[in-house]
């Protein structure tokens, strides 16, 4: 019997949970404190923006509502790789890479407030982005269908699309990954190994090494990195995206966090999380990894993050007041934007929408 194939793996990683350096070959990022402290506000600024969405949610002001806290690095990481004219096709723990590329936080708000304009981004780099995606991996099928369309277009543009560790065990992100591969798709797939799907554990859903692996099957290169880290996430978005952009074809970044929250603010995650692990997460979490990494540098004090604080708080207030200042949408929206051209069978039910909001 011989071996007809080998495959591997790799894992990237350049700074520690200790915001230190691992290696002597970091990228050029490392050395470039602007944007580096860019990055940290855009990550403590969503932190800020999940703070105030469960204050939102808790006080009936807002539905259900996914945090993405500890999960910072990876929505801002290959979110600030995107190039303005890339496409985005997120999922519902996506806020951070949609705010990174151009949606406003109110929109976000009005999306899991109910209303349709949330979906409606005005900016013109989010507005040829996809909206949030509830269905588990639907998004993955969508980021291909939009692969296939800049392809036949022969556009240079690459699409980002995101996915929890959970929602690759359906068979859409599958789907995905086999049509991605066989047409060379500029699509980057990142999963978000959060380590929970929900209540189930990474050892209960699959017996794979790693997530990443899962593009091997489809003939997709795939890489690791730790998701804790920004540098490691940002680097290995942008080489995808330059891959995507010049025809070199699909990739899978999985990259490794944890999910220091609720599933979301309909979840108690105290019921299934093993004892210490919060503990043990937020030791490892990716905005403090970062913030010692500056202040090593000397690039970051206690002055400039209470200064930084003080706008991130007063900018998602802003963000909340745009959202709660918005006036309620005519019942009738429900139909408006769901079709371009209402069907007919449908006609008595939006009039029925009419009457009633009416009274």
């Amino acid at each position: 019997m011989t071996t007809v194939a080998r495959f591997e793996v790799k894992y990237k990683q350049y700074l520690d949970e200790d915001g230190k350096l691992t290696t002597k070959k970091a990228p050029a990022i490392a050395k470039d404190f602007e944007t580096l402290k860019k990055l940290y506000r855009d990550m403590a600024l969503i932190r800020q923006m999940d703070t105030k969405a469960y204050a939102l949610q808790r006080t009936g002001k807002m539905g259900t509502y996914p945090a993405a806290t500890g999960q910072e690095a990876i929505g801002v990481g290959f979110g600030s790789a995107m190039a303005d004219d890339d496409v985005l096709v997120p999922y519902y723990r996506g806020q951070a890479s949609m705010v990174q590329h151009g949606a406003r936080m109110e929109e976000v708000f009005l999306y899991w407030g109910g209303d349709e304009r949330g979906s409606d981004f005005q900016s013109e780099r989010a507005r040829q982005d996809f909206p949030i995606a509830v269905p588990i991996a639907t998004q993955s099928l969508h980021a291909t269908g939009v692969g296939k369309a800049i392809k036949l277009r022969g556009e240079k543009r690459a699409v980002f699309t995101e996915i929890g560790e959970g929602g690759t065990s359906q068979g859409d992100f599958y789907e995905a990954l086999n049509v991605a591969g066989i047409w060379n798709l500029p699509v980057v797939f990142i999963i978000n190994n959060n380590q929970w799907a929900i209540s189930v554990p990474s050892e209960i859903q699959t017996a794979c090494e790693t997530y990443a692996q899962k593009a091997i099957a489809a003939g997709i290169d795939c890489i690791q990195v730790d998701g804790n880290d920004i540098l490691a996430v940002y680097e290995a978005s942008v080489e995808a995206a330059e891959k995507a952009r010049n025809g070199g074809g699909p990739t899978v970044i999985e990259c490794i966090s944890l999910r220091l929250c609720d599933h979301t603010t309909a979840d108690d995650a105290s019921r299934y999380r093993p004892d210490g692990e919060l503990d043990e997460g937020w030791k490892k979490e990716p905005i403090a990894r970062l913030r010692s990494y500056l202040e090593a540098n000397k690039q970051w004090s206690q002055e400039q993050e209470d200064a930084m604080q003080k706008e991130i708080v007063a900018e998602v207030q802003q963000g909340v007041d745009n959202y709660l200042n918005t006036p309620v949408d005519k019942p009738e929206a429900m139909f408006d934007y769901l079709y371009d051209e209402l069907p007919e069978r449908t006609l008595a039910q939006r009039e029925l929408a009419i009457a009633r909001g009416a009274k």
